[in-house]
Formats: C-alpha cells, structure tokens, sequence
C-alpha cells in the first residue's frame, strides 16, 4: 500500500506532533491534525482521509468525545477507516465503533506506538479495512464472559482462532501463530461462522459480524 492520507484527532499537542512526525518519516500524507471531536468530524467530512486516529478522549469533559466524533464521521461518510487510541482498555468503545458491521475500525492502547513497526502494520490493516483490537482488549473480554454465552458451542480452538481474528489477523497469520496448517484455520474459522449463525456472505463482512459476536459476548 502506497503512502495513507491521515487525520489525526487528539488533545495532546505532543503526541499530537509527534505522530505527525512519525508518519509524515514513514511516508504518510497528513491531511489535518486537530485537538477536538468537532474539528475531526469536519476535516473527515471535507478531506475525506484513508484513515483517522482518533484518541478517545477529548475536550471538554475527556470522557469519549473523541469515540462520539468517531461514530459521527462515519455516519457521514459510511465505513470511513478509524484507528482509535485509548489510555485504558476500555471494551464498550471497540462494540460502538463495530456496531455498524462496516469494518475499518482498529482500537490500540497508546502504549503499542512505541512499537513502530507494529503500529504502522496496523494503520496499513485499518486502512485496507480489516479490524484490529489490541490484545488487552481481547483478554479482558475473555475476562469479562457472563451468564450465557453465545460462544458456548465453539470448541477451545476455535475460540483461540476467534480471538487472534479479533486482533485483526488473517488466516496465515494465525496458522503461523498457532504452528499449523492454513487449512486447518479456515476450516476452524468456517466451523465458527456456521456455529455463529453467520451465514454465506462477503468473509469480510463475517468476520466484522464474528468479532462483533465476541465482544458482545
């Protein structure tokens, strides 16, 4: 994938800047860098970017103006690819951006920018809508199961193979994760789908549909 066109949202002026740099470094065509919901809403509307990181709290209250600015960028402009970063896991904020099944949504703990090469590996994904969830938030939903769970009839493995397809991984990257063969994960991950009532259709729209089953689980 040639270099992204990005708006950047986020209060922090130097995390801010500093993303501005790294991507800017990393080929990357920065459109807009604001410090507020609204101004993320607007620059999405009139700039129409291949993708926004968006941190999830924003001015004034700091709760999840960023995520609401989100979720209104995407109204406007249907599937728009949004990479939300987040101080804390904070579950429910992944389920609303998934909510519309359109994909295109990564949720990362600010912590993984460190990791540059990962982190851009994400942007790349995001951007060609597939779906990423950091791994914290993937644990913390297998923390969080309760009551009857709509997952009950998947088998360990092909819970396991949910999960690494929550963070946003495709099949031969979960059958390198797993030391297996790539048959082997397409024939859990149909198993999942058939399990899930998720019938056949565009496997990225199943697979959006799968990860949304999960979270809400």
């Amino acid at each position: 994938m040639s270099g992204l066109r990005i708006v950047i949202a986020d209060d922090a002026v130097l995390l801010r800047e500093g993303l501005v740099r790294l991507l800017t470094e990393a080929g990357h065509d920065v459109l807009a860098a604001v410090g507020d919901g609204p101004a993320l809403v607007q620059a999405v509307a009139t700039l129409h970017p291949d993708i926004s990181i968006v941190d999830v709290r924003m001015p004034p209250s700091h709760t999840d103006e960023g995520l609401r600015a989100a979720v209104e960028a995407r109204s406007l402009q249907p599937g728009a690819p949004v990479l939300v970063l987040s101080q804390y896991v904070e579950v429910s904020y992944a389920d609303d951006l998934l909510a519309d099944g359109a994909g295109a949504v990564g949720y990362l703990l600010k912590d993984r920018v460190a990791d540059i090469a990962d982190f851009l590996d994400t942007l790349r994904r995001v951007a060609g809508r597939g779906t990423v969830l950091d791994p914290e938030v993937v644990a913390q939903l297998l923390v969080r199961r309760r009551g009857r769970d709509p997952l009950a009839s998947l088998t360990p493995r092909e819970r396991e193979v949910l999960a690494l397809m929550a963070e946003g991984r495709s099949n031969a990257a979960i059958a390198r994760h797993l030391v297996v063969s790539e048959g082997a994960v397409e024939k859990h991950v149909t198993s999942v789908f058939a399990k899930l009532g998720l019938p056949p259709d565009d496997e990225q729209h199943r697979r959006v549909l799968a990860v949304l089953t999960y979270l809400r689980s």
